[in-house]
């Protein structure tokens, strides 16, 4: 499961990297949780790259009434085709969740430490926009209320956790490298069969983990604070 992950490289790095044309400034966000506002990429009208904003936590369009729908932030890639919640995004609604890492915790309630998980050239103390971004998949959807209203929602796809990661949690996002990610926002022309070949968990050597600050507990905690490794105690 990624149920907090953050976004830092500047605006301009992130738009080299996932090449959208549209001009969308964003803050640096080091802790973003469920229901949020957050970045998304996907194919627009005209089928080119674009960056939206939307809320991390999917509403599917057939809900009646979102506010007795528990959103889902989380789409397991291994039920995609079966799940009523995902199907017709999966073959229509496909995007890219820009990222520089994501967070998961060992330990027991009250005690939990917070573990980064990043590229594994990423240094806490490298420049802004030094190191490229993730990619995340993602499914987005368009709610539409009878009154007219709109809510534009995301979830983000799940594989089983790669060795790196499985010492932490037994999930992690699928991860797309740049190679693929015209394949995957295709909707026009690449079925969703076709496109699940794409998701598979990062190779072995791609990720890393550093824990870090316990204020990464709290989601309204923000900064660069937060993303500082914490030193193995001295015994």
């Amino acid at each position: 499961m990624c149920s907090r992950y953050n976004l830092t490289s500047p605006h301009e790095s992130v738009r080299s990297y996932f090449n959208y044309g549209n001009e969308h400034p964003f803050p640096p966000r080091y802790n973003i949780a469920p229901t949020d506002p957050v970045a998304i990429v996907r194919a627009g009208a005209r089928y080119e790259r674009e960056l939206v904003l939307v809320r991390w936590g999917l509403i599917p369009g057939w809900v009646k009434d979102p506010g007795k729908f528990s959103t889902v932030i989380n789409a397991r890639a291994e039920t995609l085709t079966e799940k009523p919640s995902f199907r017709t995004a999966l073959r229509h609604k496909r995007c890219l969740v820009p990222a520089n890492g994501f967070f998961e915790w060992t330990g027991r309630r009250g005690a939990k430490k917070p573990h980064y998980i990043h590229r594994s050239d990423w240094r806490a103390e490298a420049p802004d926009g030094s190191i490229p971004p993730l990619a995340f998949a993602g499914l987005y959807e368009d709610w539409l209320g009878p009154d007219g209203s709109e809510i534009d929602t995301m979830a983000i796809i799940t594989v089983a956790a790669n060795r790196v990661v499985s010492s932490i949690h037994d999930r992690m996002p699928a991860l797309l490298q740049p190679e693929d990610f015209e394949a995957w926002l295709d909707v026009k022309t690449v079925r969703d069969v076709d496109a699940l070949k794409l998701i598979k968990p990062a190779s072995d050597d791609f990720l890393a983990t550093t824990e870090v600050s316990p204020n990464v507990n709290d989601p309204k905690a923000q900064g660069e604070v937060l993303l500082q490794p914490v030193m193995p105690r001295l015994i």
